[in-house]
């Protein structure tokens, strides 16, 4: 069976700042300051780097998403801090409903 390498986003992200946005690090810092970042910091800092994508580029990438029990509970959370319904934290996190309400059954 092979092992893994953890994958150091970290690094990645400082040197795509430092190499091709240096006008971004400062945007940037407070997430990279994190020991590790989960789904969610890294699609927050991908965004600030790159920008939004287009409709095509976001449909292709949605398909690859994966989120870790952390980054879920913290969509969770999140819904059930601002009072939103299922449709509204899927828009706020352009996610599936479903995916949602999934999750929710899964967790609570």
């Amino acid at each position: 069976m092979k092992k893994s390498i953890p994958v150091n986003y970290n690094r990645i992200y400082r040197d795509i700042i430092t190499k091709k946005f240096p006008e971004k690090a400062e945007s940037c810092e407070k997430l990279l300051t994190n020991k590790s970042l989960s789904a969610l910091d890294i699609i927050e800092i991908n965004e600030k780097i790159f920008g939004k994508p287009d409709q095509e580029t976001f449909h292709d990438n949605q398909q690859l998403r994966s989120y870790t029990k952390s980054s879920i509970l913290k969509i969770l959370d999140y819904q059930k801090k601002h009072n939103l319904s299922n449709m509204k934290t899927a828009e706020h996190f352009r996610l599936s409903r479903n995916s949602i309400s999934k999750w929710k059954k899964q967790f609570y």
